[in-house]
């Protein structure tokens, strides 16, 4: 059956990846109304979050943000099964790098860990490691279906990026600096923890959450460089990725400081333009959760 899945699904990724880019949007504004008008995919888990972290706003001021979320979570679609076929002329006329100097500077110097977000267009990201010298490895889940699976680590391994599953990272990250090999690791770490391996609860957009701290253990132990990918939509299909550091030496920082960094940054990004958030996410799912340690006096 896996098998299958995927021979019924490969062909029509192939084609939506050679379309044009005009083609494919006026395919999303397709999937929008089949998504959002019709199906209503998870629209209430997407309203739930946005009435938890907005308990400001009008229902109006809602509704428009849930209209334009789901315009962009069709482009979005659209954009990651173009990525099979994307050029680097493609992305560099779409997804600029606005200081790509940077991590070319902290390259020669240390490992990078670059810490990721499910904001804009994420998954442009990969092709960063064409500007840099160093090994690119993520850090994913691996896919149940194991040709899906393959595929992924086929596509980004074109852009020089290995793939790395999560329970994996740690000796991956330890086999790499006991060769001394500089690498740059991304993480999106902004993903709901489960609650037993919780080890930080903290506010993100006003409501007390577990929060992954693994990547900044890591960047800790062996004294990386950190920096937060901030994306920005700049029109439909467009979009500008900046650098911002945290740390140039996450041994030297206190701790819990590199992790409360990037909430702060994340938070900053969904304030800014908050319809460009991946809101089908059950992020705040643990919310009555909350340990007593970690609750507010």
């Amino acid at each position: 059956m896996q098998l299958l899945a995927y021979l019924l699904t490969y062909p029509i990724i192939w084609i939506l990846s050679i379309l044009p880019f005009k083609v494919l949007y006026l395919i999303s504004d397709l999937l929008y109304f089949l998504l959002y008008r019709l199906v209503g995919y998870r629209k209430k888990i997407v309203r739930t979050n946005l009435n938890l972290v907005f308990p400001d706003k009008s229902a109006e001021e809602l509704k428009q943000i849930e209209k334009r979320f789901y315009g962009h979570l069709c482009d979005l679609f659209m954009e990651a099964s173009k990525s099979r076929a994307l050029t680097v002329a493609n992305l560099e006329r779409r997804y600029k790098l606005l200081n790509i100097e940077m991590l070319q500077e902290l390259e020669s110097e240390n490992s990078t860990v670059v810490l990721i977000s499910h904001y804009a267009n994420w998954e442009w990201t990969v092709s960063l490691n064409h500007y840099l010298d160093s090994e690119g490895f993520g850090v994913y889940q691996k896919l149940a279906n194991p040709y899906f699976d393959k595929f992924i680590r086929r596509t980004r391994a074109k852009w020089k990026l290995t793939l790395i599953e999560q329970q994996e990272t740690s000796q991956v990250i330890q086999a790499n600096a006991e060769q001394g090999l500089r690498a740059v690791y991304g993480l999106i770490s902004d993903q709901s923890p489960m609650v037993k391996k919780a080890r930080l609860w903290l506010p993100f957009m006003g409501i007390t959450v577990p929060v992954f701290t693994g990547a900044e253990a890591l960047a800790r132990k062996y004294n990386f460089a950190v920096v937060f990918a901030s994306v920005k939509k700049i029109k439909r299909g467009h979009y500008t990725l900046e650098f911002i550091p945290i740390t140039l030496e996450a041994g030297e920082t206190d701790p819990e400081y590199i992790t409360r960094k990037f909430i702060e940054l994340c938070e900053e990004q969904i304030k800014d333009h908050p319809e460009f958030y991946l809101w089908t996410h059950r992020r705040w799912k643990h919310r009555d959760k909350v340990p007593k340690e970690f609750k507010k006096d």
